[in-house]
């Protein structure tokens, strides 16, 4: 087998996408959705626009894989790994699985002993990240934080003294919001508030968390909102070296 060719055993390939730009597409990405045999997509609109832009030939098969019908679609993708074909699995935006569909499926293929394969690709999370412009010594991803209040500072409160930043997904309706609760829960660190990142209407705003509530208060936003908090300041200056 060559660096072109798919495995010749039965794989399920998890395929990332683009979070904006149609561009941050690999070659091995567009390679693997010309040859695999199957494809299950979060949604097979947002995954056609792929095919349309680079001019690809679908799959023979195509199927939906999301949140609300994924136990079906994964016995589908073991019966047919189980017949010997290769699957591919995309998700909207990012990697699937990454608070995506996605991972229930790459579970069962392990627990069923087949193989799987993770395509490297675009992440809003390491997007973020790499754009804050903030100290990322170690992250902690949060995904979506629940809804309610009290459950978000307690999920808050359990990184209150760990040294990291911490890098989470949020709804553009609620950024002031959940900018308060952090500053209630982690003192005034510095932060980054990334919209529609890759878009052409990108726009990263950064500051401390006082400066950025105030920034927020009363204004509409549209788009996907990452949003990176910094770690905390040290109290104590560390071995140079060992910085």
């Amino acid at each position: 087998m060559t660096q072109n060719e798919l495995n010749e055993e039965p794989t399920l390939y998890l395929i990332p996408t683009p979070i904006g730009n149609l561009e941050d597409v690999s070659y091995r990405i567009i390679r693997t959705l010309q040859q695999v045999d199957a494809l299950a997509c979060e949604d097979t609109r947002h995954t056609r626009k792929i095919f349309e832009r680079y001019e690809l030939k679908s799959p023979p098969i195509i199927f939906a894989c999301h949140a609300h019908n994924e136990d079906r679609a994964v016995g589908r993708i073991l019966s047919l790994l189980r017949d010997g074909k290769s699957v591919g699995l995309t998700s909207d935006a990012g990697a699937p699985g990454i608070s995506d569909p996605g991972q229930r499926a790459a579970a069962a293929v392990v627990e069923n002993g087949y193989r799987v394969e993770a395509l490297p690709g675009p992440s809003a999370v390491i997007t973020a990240l790499t754009v804050s412009g903030l100290p990322i010594p170690a992250f902690s991803f949060l995904g979506f934080l629940p809804r309610r209040p009290g459950r978000q500072r307690k999920a808050f409160a359990a990184f209150a003294e760990t040294p990291s930043a911490i890098v989470f997904f949020e709804s553009p309706f609620r950024v002031a919001k959940i900018l308060a609760i952090a500053l209630e829960s982690l003192g005034n660190r510095q932060a980054a508030v990334c919209i529609e990142l890759t878009k052409k209407f990108e726009n990263i705003h950064r500051g401390s968390l006082e400066e950025l509530i105030e920034q927020f208060t009363d204004k509409k936003i549209k788009g996907e909102v990452t949003i990176v908090v910094g770690p905390p300041k040290s109290s104590k200056r560390g071995d140079p070296e060992e910085e």
